[in-house]
């Protein structure tokens, strides 16, 4: 569980979370009375599946599906869970309880999503995994960063460099210390950002893990450029920001819609917070068929900010173009 100076120095969004554990899950499934490496291997292939279902079409689509298999099927195993398998057993529950945690975040259901981050912080103890617990922590982070509690997304990053050192995979540092820089930036310690950019770097170039081995830390080059945007944004050198932006998006595989809809819509708007109205409008309106698919309440929220952004600029006919057409591509309903 997350050791009391992380809960005093997160703050009340932080301790929120915790106090909402008690609640337990309602009616669960006869399991056999000893869970083995088959069910692991189960376990990991439904989550897996549902990470694809995720990186595709978004959070919002088959997130209930996700909830079910985590309450019906899993749970019951962990209560009965013994011997050589039981910490595999709770790993595999604390990966299948992240990624429910992250639907939940993408759906928009914060609360929700805190609950399960929180869950697998906990499996991930019980397990022993340090390298799951920083993941965990570090994706809170991210989740306080995109609801503007500043201070609390530095606890939590902070929080998720402590469980490590600098003992995990390279990887899975650079992807926290990549966060460290972002939340550092958004609460005004620019050198400290700019600093934390640079060993992001470094650390992903020593890497010493194929970037497919940790989905849960799946952290590339394209990663890094989205990371270095954000903090830019933070910094507010907007231009600049969208190149990397921009190169995150252009570098994403098929499988990523989902991502690449969300850091595009995130490059048209700092172009147009840098007053390159025509390329915002042009990069957004090259989404909008993207845009229909996913079922992302993040993509919808930055959509309605980047509207929100350029309504003092429709008397330009580009921009009266692209929100005419992306306003009925936004209209898809989370499923």
């Amino acid at each position: 569980m997350l050791n009391r100076r992380t809960v005093l120095t997160a703050g009340t969004f932080t301790l929120a979370v915790l106090s909402s554990l008690s609640a337990r899950a309602g009616r669960h499934r006869r399991v056999p009375a000893r869970a083995g490496a088959g069910d692991v291997a189960r376990i990991r292939a439904a989550t897996a599946g549902f990470a694809d279902l995720d990186d595709q079409y978004g959070g919002g689509h088959a997130r209930s599906a996700v909830a079910a298999y985590l309450s019906r099927e899993v749970t019951p195993l962990l209560r009965e869970a013994t011997g050589r398998a039981r910490p595999d057993l709770f790993t595999a529950a604390a990966e299948l309880a992240y990624l429910a945690a992250y639907m939940a975040m993408d759906a928009g259901a914060n609360a929700l999503a805190q609950r399960y981050y929180v869950s697998a912080v906990r499996l991930a103890d019980e397990a022993g995994d340090l390298v799951l617990r920083a993941t965990a922590l570090r994706s809170m982070a991210v989740q306080a960063a995109e609801l503007g509690h500043d201070g609390e997304a530095l606890a939590l990053a902070e929080a998720a460099a402590s469980a490590l050192g600098r003992h995990g995979p390279r990887r899975t540092l650079a992807w926290i210390t990549g966060m460290r820089a972002e939340a550092h930036a958004a609460t005004g310690t620019r050198r400290d950002a700019l600093t934390l950019l640079r060993h992001t770097e470094t650390q992903l170039e020593r890497a010493d893990s194929p970037p497919e081995s940790e989905w849960t830390g799946n952290y590339r080059r394209e990663s890094l450029e989205h990371q270095i945007g954000l903090t830019l944004t933070r910094l507010g050198d907007h231009a600049t920001a969208a190149r990397h932006f921009e190169a995150s998006m252009n570098a994403r595989r098929s499988v990523e819609l989902r991502t690449r809809t969300l850091i595009g819509l995130r490059a048209a708007h700092a172009r147009l917070r840098a007053g390159d109205l025509d390329r915002a409008a042009a990069t957004a309106l090259g989404l909008r068929d993207d845009v229909r698919l996913i079922a992302s309440a993040r993509v919808r929220d930055e959509l309605r900010r980047l509207r929100a952004g350029w309504q003092p600029h429709r008397a330009s006919p580009l921009v009266a173009e692209a929100d005419r057409v992306l306003a009925a591509a936004g209209r898809t309903r989370l499923a």
